[in-house]
């Protein structure tokens, strides 16, 4: 997220962070906005909140977490906001097998691109969501 956030603040685009309490003391100090939720709950709350669109990085177990929970919104309906999981080196090459295998086994109530689009490069992230903007 650093070299993002980093890419983003040298390009002057506007920054809004999202911390937590406990690691607060980590959180960007020069961020254009900077909102520090109580627990992860109500951080992943305010993610959604304050995004346009969900782009999944490579990341550890908390990005898990965050994915499948934005997922499970959107299976039952209570967000619409376009999701992308870029797939970074082929990172998520065992994610993108097994959510094809919950769709193949019936697992999902949605066709699995109604809730995710899978891309091996940023480009193709981006033609996506520039292609949902309406």
């Amino acid at each position: 997220m650093k070299v993002v956030a980093d890419g983003v603040h040298d390009s002057g685009g506007k920054l809004c962070g999202v911390s937590v309490g406990f690691l607060s003391d980590k959180a960007r100090p020069h961020a254009d906005e900077m909102y520090v939720a109580a627990d992860l709950a109500e951080r992943k709350k305010l993610l959604l909140e304050k995004a346009d669109a969900v782009v999944i990085l490579v990341g550890g177990t908390g990005t898990l977490d965050e994915a499948t929970e934005i997922l499970e919104l959107k299976k039952h309906g209570h967000t619409d906001k376009p999701v992308v999981l870029l797939n970074s080196a082929g990172f998520y090459d065992g994610l993108k097998e097994q959510f094809r295998r919950m769709e193949a086994e019936g697992f999902l109530p949605l066709p699995l691109n109604d809730l995710v689009r899978i891309v091996d490069e940023p480009g193709e992230a981006m033609a996506y969501l520039e292609s949902t903007e309406g």
